[in-house]
């Protein structure tokens, strides 16, 4: 009996190391099994956080490109400003050596008018330009002095004006 139990204690015990060694071949499989999963899900998040970068240059790339056009589209428009600006200058040159013309031709009539005046209040006897009302009697006459413009170069000259003339 004594060997039956010998022997049944050393085959309990290489059941009982049986036992343990398919526990661990077990637990091992469940090890591997959970390490295979956890791979695969960090796979498949390394897939998603790729794409969601790939998502998100892409949508980089597309506000630069709108940035690149908005940003077109504003030269163009300063552009287009800057020209118009150019020409309203030149123009308002041109109109500024319009005003010193007319003011200088002003200037010359008034004093003809002055010294018409002046040779009426003398009572015609003045120099002997014009007597008395011979004045206006010449000057309502078709040769008259400011009716008849081949008697008066400034009356009809063109004012001249470009926008090179005031370079700054």
């Amino acid at each position: 009996m004594a060997s039956s139990s010998g022997n049944s204690s050393s085959g309990g015990s290489s059941a009982l190391l049986q036992n343990s060694g398919s526990d661990e071949d077990l637990q091992q499989l469940v090890m591997d099994e959970r390490k295979r999963k956890r791979m695969q899900s960090n796979r498949e998040s390394a897939r998603r956080s790729r794409k969601r970068k790939q998502k998100h240059l892409d949508e980089l790339m597309g506000q630069v490109t709108q940035l690149r056009k908005d940003n077109s589209q504003i030269l163009t428009a300063i552009n287009v400003t800057t020209q118009n600006y150019l020409n309203v200058q030149a123009e308002n040159s041109i109109l500024r050596a319009q005003i010193v013309e007319l003011s200088n031709r002003l200037d010359s009539l008034t004093e003809i008018l002055d010294f018409i005046g002046n040779n009426n209040a003398a009572g015609g006897g003045g120099n002997g330009f014009f007597e008395g009302d011979q004045m206006m009697d010449h000057f309502l006459q078709p040769e008259g002095f400011l009716i008849n413009p081949l008697n008066s170069i400034y009356l009809n000259q063109p004012i001249m004006a470009s926008p090179d003339l005031f370079q700054y």
